[in-house]
């Protein structure tokens, strides 16, 4: 059976949710090879040390390690900062490789800090490149809300679109951007949307999931991500604060590390600044056992987000029947269904999604009706079949590989 190499290097699949290296990237790289594992390929995650005294291999799951390798101290923004280390990255790749004595078959990388990696391993291992890169640092610096990416991360991703085997994009949207934007080759782009732990995030009894949160009878406007800008937290205490007083509401925001950050500082700031600190509660992060518990719990999720590749926290809380208020946005706008599992604003401004929102909480019957059309349409993402097309590039790639080794003199 096949052994993959899987490279997460700046996060690992087994990080805590909610902090500032961690995501929807985690999540998507921890399910997939899980779900893989249990279909017989061999798995090895390799991902940065950020414990010193932690373990180097951890059995993650059936046929799945997780291997930590040194790469620049343990307390530096791997986003940032860990280009500059990237070659001890691989340097502990090989090593790990060459004390195993094994081969590798296929190379999964996530990121484009991996993708770097992945491209400098395929030509030591003869293996084919998959990438993924979750989000593209051109799409950010081009949104309203996005972050100054570094030049340097821009031309790592033309390199690796244009040179990987193939691109797995998680929506037509991503994929258009990979196309236009960063000259990625259309027929080596394959899209596969991301998935969701159907048996974890689904429809639970409201009120019993509020009593097991300790929440009153207050109506529930929930924020899951991190606190950062580009996640569009300031449209969303505008629009609560654009909400009449009735029906009585929270926002609860769950996400971020719940230190004093600049961010996190800002946002109570402009809470008070709009008179409604009373009405919005910063949880810091939960483990992922516990949300669905709050996607349960809430009337309505809101991603108010500049930039989404996908948008995984709006399909967990329609897998859950909550409906959704997302900005029409990158993958969002694949994902949420408008004007059936919930509504997509196209504007970034706080009074159009104060106005959805005040309509879902006025109205129950529109609420259950959403969040049952919002179940069953998230009953389509569950992780087997997102397996089911990764397994397919795998074999394809193997036997293009093949065919052409075969073909050489």
């Amino acid at each position: 059976m096949q052994r993959i190499a899987v490279i997460s290097a700046h996060t690992s699949p087994l990080a805590p949710l909610g902090y500032r290296e961690t995501g929807g990237m985690n999540v998507y790289v921890r399910e997939l090879s899980r779900e893989m594992g249990r279909r017989g390929y061999f798995i090895d995650v390799f991902t940065r040390r950020i414990e010193p005294d932690g373990p180097a291999v951890i059995e993650a799951s059936t046929n799945v390690r997780v291997v930590h390798l040194r790469a620049g101290p343990e307390d530096i923004e791997a986003r940032r900062q860990l280009y500059a280390y990237l070659r001890d990255f691989e340097n502990g790749m090989l090593a790990f490789q060459r004390a195993e004595g094994i081969a590798y078959d296929v190379i999964h990388s996530h990121y484009w800090l991996s993708g770097l990696l992945g491209l400098r391993l395929r030509e030591r291992w003869g293996a084919p490149l998959v990438n993924m890169f979750h989000t593209l640092g051109e799409l950010k610096r081009r949104a309203n809300g996005g972050s100054n990416e570094p030049a340097t991360r821009i031309e790592v991703e033309r390199r690796v679109a244009k040179e990987a085997d193939l691109i797995v994009s998680a929506s037509e949207h991503e994929k258009r951007a990979l196309v236009e934007i960063y000259g990625a080759p259309a027929e080596r782009i394959a899209v596969v949307p991301c998935g969701v732990d159907l048996a974890r995030f689904r429809p639970i009894d409201k009120e019993m999931a509020r009593r097991s949160l300790g929440l009153n009878g207050e109506r529930m406007i929930l924020f899951v991500g991190r606190t950062e800008p580009l996640k569009g937290l300031d449209i969303l205490l505008g629009a609560a604060a654009r909400l009449d007083d009735e029906p009585a509401f929270r926002v609860l925001v769950v996400g971020g590390d719940g230190n004093a950050t600049d961010e996190l500082r800002h946002l109570q700031g402009l809470s008070a600044e709009l008179g409604i600190a009373d009405r919005v509660s910063f949880t810091g992060p939960v483990g992922h056992d516990v949300l669905p518990l709050y996607y349960n719990a809430a009337d309505v999720c809101v991603v108010p987000s500049y930039y989404e590749s996908f948008g995984l926290v709006a399909l967990e809380a329609m897998a859950c029947g909550t409906p959704v208020v997302a900005s029409r946005v990158g993958g969002l706008s694949v994902t949420v269904r408008d004007g059936e599992t919930g509504y997509l604003v196209p504007h970034h401004s706080p009074q159009p999604f104060a106005e959805r929102v005040a309509t879902l909480l006025a109205d129950e019957g529109l609420r259950q009706s959403f969040g049952r059309t919002a179940s069953e349409a998230a009953s389509g993402f569950g992780w087997g079949n997102v397996a089911d097309a990764i397994e397919r590039i795998y074999h394809d790639l193997l036997a293009s590989y093949a065919a052409v080794a075969a073909e050489e003199p």
